[in-house]
């Protein structure tokens, strides 16, 4: 009897599992939702990119290299990149000084401090450059401090890098913030109880807490300020080879009727921004992988 039971219970747990009813999502809709998501990401982001790559494929190699490697095309792309690179390199700098204001200190002025914070999401950007302009051109009121000091900032590369630290220091302020008011104070008490002292402490405990948050905010910062154009155009002074940005000479070249040259400029700055983007998104998780925390 037992070695009949034996053989049953071999027997039925060498059957296949009998088959189950899918089990449902807990999210209802999905489905289409994702269709919807789909197509809209379609036709706002990914046909339009597609459409440009397609067109500047029509051009030769020599065509396009022709183009890019005109010098004017060269300090255009340069003004905008380099310039990018360093405003959203100082944003790292003042968001830093500014979130730790903000979350770890309580000082009259402090709520209307934070929601200035937003001005640049919520202004204009041709208002913005009017501004900027109007600040710190030599009759301005602090271009003209400036000048004695032999220091001029309206209608110079100066000028454009001010216009994009203004428009990209909400991005990293605003990324960073939550990150380090989530940011549990029992370590660093813990810290501080193991002899570690300040500096040691922001090194060794706050600063791989906060870090991928501070590169998802430069990375921001840096695509908005690579194609910033109604801010910067008015303080600017858009001299060719000296302070014209690429996003104009696009827009010059298409008054020009020049459609190629504007499509190759475009497409370039696209896959640059791609290739920087994706770099900035490897060390994120190079330092979410190190801390276990998500920015």
């Amino acid at each position: 009897m037992n070695e009949t039971t034996l053989d049953r219970t071999t027997l039925v747990g060498a059957l296949p599992p009998a088959p189950t009813r899918r089990q449902q999502s807990v999210i209802p809709g999905f489905g289409l939702t994702l269709g919807l998501t789909l197509l809209w990401l379609s036709l706002v982001v990914l046909i339009p990119l597609a459409a440009l790559f397609l067109k500047t494929a029509e051009l030769p190699p020599e065509r396009i290299l022709a183009i890019l490697t005109a010098p004017r095309t060269l300090n255009a792309l340069k003004i905008s990149f380099g310039l990018a690179l360093a405003a959203a390199s100082i944003n790292i700098v003042l968001g830093a000084l500014i979130v730790w204001a903000l979350v770890r200190y309580d000082f009259p002025g402090r709520r209307v401090l934070d929601a200035l914070i937003d001005i640049p999401f919520a202004l204009p950007t041709a208002v913005a450059g009017i501004a900027l302009t109007t600040l710190y051109a030599e009759n301005g009121w602090v271009g003209g401090l400036l000048v004695p000091l032999g220091i001029k900032v309206a209608f110079t590369p100066l000028g454009i890098l001010i216009a994009l630290i203004f428009i990209g220091l909400p991005f990293v302020v605003r990324t960073v913030q939550p990150v380090l008011e989530d940011l549990d104070h029992d370590l660093e008490e813990a810290a501080a109880t193991l002899g570690a002292g300040r500096w040691t402490t922001i090194r060794r405990v706050i600063a791989p807490a906060v870090l991928p948050a501070f590169l998802t905010g430069f990375a921001l910062a840096f695509a908005r300020a690579v194609g910033e154009y109604g801010s910067v155009i008015f303080i600017a002074g858009n001299l060719p080879n000296v302070s014209e940005i690429a996003p104009l000479l696009i827009v010059i070249r298409l008054e020009e009727f020049r459609y190629a040259d504007a499509t190759a400029i475009a497409a370039t700055m696209l896959v640059a921004s791609f290739l920087l983007l994706f770099v900035v998104n490897g060390l994120q998780r190079w330092s979410q992988s190190r801390t276990g925390r998500l920015a």
